[in-house]
């Protein structure tokens, strides 16, 4: 499918984050706490926007799992703000989670440069986000989202019509019920959040309901892939002190050990979180305890008491 890439006025006048929010239109004469307010009350309204399309998330959820375990990627596209969001999500997946860097990864229409500074005419080329698909060897196994807060930038549209040719997974998060990006996409994400406060400025309501899915898409996928046992990041790499702190009190929590036990098994496990609470819970060395992980694909709670015991016969 051939989208038209321009954008016009007809569509901005039928697009729901250009419309102008009735609750906030004398917003200029009002006193700082007046204007608070009226942001806080257009705020609250996320949250059941966002539960209302759950079943959505899961399916994309569910896919981004599957494509984890058959050797895939997740790989976030967008412009601006929507863009600086799923960089943002992907860089917090390895020191969270334990994850390969090129596992979740976060693309925005002008590269890193747009981080931090405001490049807003990049979006509109529709062959640059196929180039850095292209350039990050982008396949059929991959998992494609593209998040855009109207639905038509044209850099997101290019890229999720290439995925869609390579027969890969697409999924779209947006704030208009006319995103062209729903044209695209296997699994469409419409937060009806409604008309931004400050019209037009999707940074806002619509920035804070895709930060809520994203949070959403990786935090259940890597929930469901093993990464978190109970309600702990059992596979967080502790690279500096304050995580070493925290591994080491998810280490006691979890099996009951005194302070100096889960040091002496958080070093003994070559600082692996999660080879350290086996090794504790089942009193094991870390080479058995990376074996028994193995045997329960890496999820602590699918250890069977069989799978300890072919490991010690």
């Amino acid at each position: 499918m051939i989208l038209n890439y321009t954008m016009s006025g007809e569509f901005l006048e039928n697009c729901i984050t250009e419309l102008g929010n009735e609750n906030s239109t004398e917003i200029s004469s009002k006193s700082t706490l007046e204007i608070l307010k009226i942001i806080n009350n257009e705020d609250i309204r996320v949250g059941p926007a966002v539960g209302r399309i759950l079943p959505e998330i899961a399916a994309l959820v569910d896919d981004i799992v599957l494509a984890f375990k058959s050797g895939g990627r997740l790989i976030y596209i967008g412009a601006g703000t929507s863009g600086r969001l799923g960089v943002l999500d992907a860089s917090e997946c390895p020191p969270t989670y334990g994850t390969d860097p090129s596992l979740v990864r976060g693309l925005i229409a002008g590269g890193e440069q747009a981080l931090t500074r405001s490049i807003e005419a990049v979006e509109d080329d529709s062959q640059a986000g196929v180039a850095e698909l292209k350039a990050l060897d982008f396949a059929s196994a991959d998992v494609l989202v593209g998040i855009t807060a109207s639905g038509q930038a044209p850099y997101v549209l290019g890229a999720l019509e290439y995925a869609i040719r390579l027969g890969a997974v697409t999924g779209a998060i947006s704030c208009n019920r006319n995103s062209k990006t729903f044209e695209l996409a296997r699994h469409k994400l419409f937060a009806d959040v409604g008309p931004e406060v400050v019209t037009g400025s999707t940074r806002m309501k619509s920035g804070t309901a895709q930060k809520l899915i994203l949070n959403m898409l990786s935090t259940t996928a890597m929930i469901r892939w093993g990464k978190v046992y109970r309600n702990y990041m059992v596979d967080m790499i502790p690279v500096n002190q304050k995580l070493v702190l925290r591994s080491l009190r998810i280490i006691r929590e979890l099996t009951g050990c005194s302070e100096e036990q889960a040091e002496e098994a958080l070093e003994a496990s070559g600082k692996k979180t999660r080879t350290a609470i086996v090794m504790r819970l089942l009193k094991v060395d870390s080479g058995t305890a990376e074996e028994i992980l193995s045997a329960a694909e890496g999820r602590i709670g699918d250890i069977r008491i069989e799978d300890t015991k072919n490991i010690h016969d």
